[in-house]
């Protein structure tokens, strides 16, 4: 078991300096001089080399790269362009907003997705598989921004039972850190319900034809006990892991969210930095998220076991 954990940790090395390298070269590849960016349109060609000189911009790739990445290794992700603050303390100030909706989001998510999945795979074949399914293809199939424009709309703009756009910090209370937290789960929970539901669904088609599951029923089980204590227990490993990979989902839909609901999260952060080709601080949002979707799939992995005590490392 120690042996497989550290086996992984030593696998994720190369994943990071890959990730490092892909990270780095946004500098390269993205339009724009950020030595003119800083200089601004009144500078002259020697004021932006003089800047390019103290950034460093006008070395080679692999030089830049091993000064960035010798500061990354101690925790230095490097310093904004436009606020000059470090990235660090700029991502650690948007962290909870972000972790809140992702928090908010997972929970809802679970909880709606788990129990269709299953409903759908004991009543296959009916009108309840068929409505389990077209929701679930609905939920792919219509963007985040939609259904968030569209939830705030029925839920904000008619009804007034949550707020329209904005965020409560946890310390504030959990009843309005959770009433302004519905609306965006709602709308970053859609296609995170429809990618559970489907893999629930499908690993309980698989299951309920074991031969312990007619055992089960023939010994007089009743069929609530037979689907959450036996077959889901069974069929939870791919359940698991459709909620751990699908975090990326969240990952990439937080970005859209907090700009719909402006929530002052990581993802917001993100979409500032682009807008003013502000490098570093993108540079370390996505190796921040990198970092977290690596040691995710390093959970999942371990969790397995406590799920299935077949599973050998």
């Amino acid at each position: 078991m120690y042996g497989y954990i550290a086996r992984r940790i030593l696998s994720t090395i190369p994943v990071v300096l890959i990730v490092g390298v892909i990270v780095f070269s946004l500098l390269f590849v993205a339009p724009g001089d950020p030595a003119a960016i800083i200089a601004g349109d009144q500078a002259s060609p020697a004021d932006v080399e003089r800047i390019r000189r103290t950034l460093g911009l006008d070395q080679s790739f692999l030089v830049q790269f091993g000064h960035w990445f010798g500061r990354v290794m101690v925790g230095d992700l490097g310093t904004s362009i436009f606020s000059g603050k470090p990235v660090t303390e700029l991502i650690a100030l948007r962290f909870g907003p972000t972790v809140s909706l992702m928090l908010v989001t997972l929970t809802f998510s679970v909880l709606v997705a788990v129990p269709l999945g299953v409903l759908a795979a004991a009543r296959r074949g009916t009108w309840v598989d068929s409505a389990v399914m077209v929701m679930a293809v609905l939920g792919f199939s219509l963007p985040v921004f939609v259904v968030g424009y569209l939830v705030t709309y029925i839920f904000a703009l008619q009804l007034h039972a949550f707020p329209v756009q904005g965020y409560k910090p946890l310390d504030e209370g959990v009843g309005p850190w959770l009433h302004g937290l519905v609306l965006p789960a709602l709308s970053l929970g859609g296609v995170y319900i429809a990618l559970i539901a489907r893999v629930t669904r499908a690993a309980m088609l698989e299951v309920l034809g074991q031969d312990y599951i007619r055992t089960a029923r023939a010994k007089g089980l009743g069929l609530g006990r037979v689907l959450f204590l036996h077959a889901l227990k069974n069929a939870s490993v791919p359940v698991v892991t459709s909620i751990g990979l699908g975090l990326a989902l969240l990952i990439g839909g937080a970005v859209v969210t907090e700009s719909v609901f402006a929530i002052p999260g990581v993802g917001r952060l993100t979409v500032d930095a682009i807008l003013q080709r502000d490098y570093p601080v993108i540079q370390g949002v996505v190796l921040v998220f990198s970092f977290v979707y690596v040691g995710i799939n390093l959970m999942l992995d371990l969790v397995y076991t406590l799920l299935d005590p077949r599973i050998a490392y």
